[in-house]
């Protein structure tokens, strides 16, 4: 069910070109600088690594070369790991009116009676919010990514079983921040949101480790987010039991904000 929200997002998106190519400039902004980021790690890990580990300055040949080769790529995968985590937060905080927009117009489009909920917050505060809430998942986030590197120490569980929970982990928090542009807009706090995903995790999981995946794809996280942002609002009616309409219904009134 939740990966049948997914690719409805996507299909939803397809129908709505003008809307998806506004929603294109907030991903490319993210893009940029998360490349930048990550070119750095991947330069100055092996000297980050080689300063954290002083202890393994008078081991012999190859046993420091390997210790220090694994930390640098573990340190890498830590890093791509936090960034498929937080590009979706950064990207719709750059986006934030847009994607509102485009959440409403979703919302509106499949509601039997063809209205969407309002937030009754200035647009101010609903970027204090989401801003404040993305950075309390980024926390949390952040808790699970340190544990993770933790465990990857572990023999055969660590080259094994680690990275399949790291993407169940990943999709949802992504899944988190996603849903949280329609679950904001309906009064719906950061706790009992991270409950509601909890009761469903199947549906949680369905929708944002797919989705986590394909964002490791390179670029793919930019032509994805406005059919992910769509897709989540879609996911938010099914967690809370909302009606849907004809999902299919005409493009009038298809604006630009």
């Amino acid at each position: 069910m939740g990966f049948r929200c997914l690719l409805e997002g996507q299909r939803w998106m397809a129908r709505h070109g003008r809307q998806y190519g506004f929603g294109l400039l907030p991903g490319l902004i993210a893009l940029v600088l998360y490349a930048a980021a990550l070119v750095a790690l991947a330069v100055w890990g092996e000297d980050a690594v080689t300063w954290a580990t002083p202890f393994a300055d008078d081991w012999s040949s190859p046993w420091q070369g390997l210790f220090r080769g694994f930390l640098t790529a573990v340190l890498f995968a830590l890093g791509l790991l936090l960034s498929v985590l937080t590009f979706t937060a950064v990207t719709l905080l750059v986006g934030q009116p847009f994607y509102e927009h485009l959440s409403e117009k979703v919302d509106a489009d499949v509601s039997p009676d063809g209205t969407a909920p309002q937030s009754s917050l200035p647009l101010w505060r609903d970027l204090w919010i989401s801003a404040r809430d993305s950075l309390r998942v980024l926390v949390r986030a952040a808790l699970w990514g340190v544990l993770l590197f933790v465990l990857g120490f572990l023999p055969f569980v660590g080259q094994t079983a680690v990275p399949v929970l790291g993407f169940f982990v990943t999709g949802f928090f992504l899944t988190e921040e996603l849903a949280a542009v329609a679950l904001q807009r309906r009064g719906i706090e950061l706790r009992p949101r991270l409950t509601l995903l909890r009761t469903r995790k199947p549906l949680t999981w369905g929708f944002g480790t797919p989705l986590a995946l394909a964002f490791l794809i390179p670029f793919a996280a930019v032509f994805l987010m406005p059919g992910a942002v769509a897709g989540a609002t879609l996911l938010t009616r099914e967690l809370l039991g909302e009606g849907a309409g004809d999902d299919s219904a005409s493009d009038a009134g298809d604006t630009v904000p």
